[in-house]
């Protein structure tokens, strides 16, 4: 009879050690999740502290927490915010409330820093204290991403599809904008410093219309504006009068590195430096550069501006800062001087602002086209093309 070795008996504690530690790993993983998942509603607290400084108050009826296990999606239902006033003399004052349908943020566990957010429409504008709005938003997407640390981000970005925005007045409501696409981008010049930020700007806007505020603009434009701000001392919660204080204090700029708007076959560039006056104003001047002016200056409505018996509230709409009376006292003296030339003056506005313009300007190309190119002159608010006022900006603080 032979003998017959009986093998070993293999360890199974081995083939344990991996699903044990997968299951360990879950379970701190859970525990991660909704530990950071608990401190949402404090982080949010302190956000929430901090816009309150700069004159923004944000509640929401519903908020929940989701988006395990790798992602934190937090909505917020029936959001409201309410702005205090950052015009001049009014800092402080609870002037507006909006309410949105709600707003979903959402950020990966693994790096809280960048923040995407979806604006659910419409929106409502009104006064304080009132129920009833005097404006109302809607879009078709909305989204906001915010990439860096709250006290001191780095980029901020707001896309908007097919934004709209109706004025609301005894129950009818009027177009104040409209656009097919939108675009707002502001980051953190490189180079520059939490003490010393520099701030680059984007706008592009595509087939937008603003029908209410000059007639020139109810045709369909497009815009990219970039701009660079200078002068801030920091990012901490402050109002627009404020900031503004403080990049004049600075000596601070605002410039345009380059912008373009085009308008049919219409073609205008503009680059240059605006700073702030100590009465709170904008001085400087802007390189403008117009292919087309002559379908231009006919939208401006000059024409109307210099109708007879033409209301105050016209040449507000088509020029402002300019006085009917003004406007009368010149015709009355091209009258004196020679009888009927106020009236030729009236009917040849348009060819005569055109011949002007043209005489200020240097002849260039834009783009292939025949162009003038001329200064845009800020003084104390008021905007200046050579010696001729053409509006007046307000006060920033």
């Amino acid at each position: 009879m032979s003998y017959v070795p009986i093998a070993p008996r293999r360890r199974l504690w081995p083939v344990f050690i991996m699903p044990v530690a997968v299951v360990i790993a879950a379970i701190a993983w859970s525990a991660f999740w909704f530990f950071t998942a608990s401190q949402v509603d404090q982080k949010l607290d302190q956000w929430r502290t901090r816009e309150a400084l700069s004159g923004r108050s944000y509640d929401c009826a519903n908020r929940s927490v989701a988006g395990f296990p790798f992602r934190l999606e937090v909505r917020c239902d029936n959001v409201a915010v309410s702005l205090n006033a950052q015009t001049p003399g009014r800092e402080g004052r609870s002037t507006l409330t909006a309410r949105l349908r709600d707003i979903l943020v959402v950020t990966q566990i693994y790096d809280p820093r960048l923040l995407i957010a979806e604006i659910t429409g419409p929106a409502t504008v009104a006064d304080a204290g009132e129920k009833q709005p005097f404006a109302v938003a809607n879009w078709s997407t909305a989204r906001i991403s915010a990439a860096g640390l709250p006290a001191l981000p780095q980029r901020v970005s707001m896309v908007f599809e097919n934004p709209a925005i109706d004025g609301i007045a005894s129950g009818n409501q009027s177009i104040l904008f409209r656009a097919k696409h939108l675009e707002l981008h502001h980051r953190q010049a490189e180079g520059a410093t939490g003490d010393r930020p520099v701030i680059e700007a984007a706008w592009q806007t595509e087939a937008a219309t603003l029908p209410s505020l000059h007639p020139l603009l109810a045709e369909p434009f497009n815009a990219d504006i970039r701009a660079r701000v200078s002068g801030l001392t920091n990012f901490a919660p402050k109002s627009w009068p404020e900031r503004f204080r403080e990049i004049q204090a600075g000596g601070g700029k605002i410039e345009l590195t380059g912008s373009r708007v085009q308008q049919g076959d219409s073609v205008a560039v503009a680059a240059g430096s605006l700073g702030i006056s100590a009465s709170g104003h904008l001085d400087g001047e802007l390189q403008v550069t117009v292919a087309g002016l002559e379908k231009i200056v006919p939208a401006l409505g000059i024409d109307k501006l210099l109708a007879e018996n033409v209301p105050q509230s016209t040449i507000d709409r088509v020029a402002p800062g300019v006085n009917v009376q003004d406007v009368n006292k010149v015709i009355g003296a091209l009258d004196r001087m020679i009888p009927g030339l106020g009236n030729i003056a009236r009917q040849n506005a348009n060819a005569g602002v055109t011949a002007g313009l043209n005489l200020l300007g240097q002849p260039t190309t834009l783009e292939g086209k025949k162009a003038r190119a001329f200064p845009l002159r800020f003084s104390e608010g008021a905007i200046f093309i050579g010696p001729l006022k053409v509006g007046q900006t307000p006060a920033l603080f």
